[in-house]
């Protein structure tokens, strides 16, 4: 009951996202780090097949890779507004995830409980 698509799903978001979160963090951390080039995540669309092919998401996993946007004089790519930005939708897609599972499990507590 606790392992059905959509708890999965969401769960494998959650793991996403907090891995966004680590890389946005690192990527801010080394904006003046000659050489440097940005990191990016992605699941989405992994997951997005995953659900709608009735795969389990379970086996959906982040990968992270560099992005390709162009260097400064340096080398590095990292561009704080793009960062700002990516940490802010991050956040509220968390929080989004993070209340989409607690609905799920008031839902089963409700049930539990007899509906009381």
């Amino acid at each position: 009951m606790l392992e059905d698509v959509t708890s999965s799903a969401v769960r494998v978001a959650l793991k996403g996202l907090s891995q966004r979160q680590r890389v946005i963090a690192d990527n801010i951390a080394n904006i003046e780090t000659p050489g440097f080039l940005a990191g990016r995540v992605q699941f989405e669309d992994a997951l997005r097949t995953a659900v709608s092919s009735g795969s389990s998401p379970q086996d959906v996993a982040p990968s992270v890779g560099r992005s390709l946007e162009p260097t400064r004089e340096n080398g590095n790519n990292v561009n704080l507004d793009h960062e700002t930005l990516s940490h802010m939708d991050t956040v509220l897609r968390y929080q989004t995830m993070l209340k989409a599972l607690d609905s799920k499990y008031s839902l089963l507590r409700s049930v539990i409980k007899g509906g009381a």
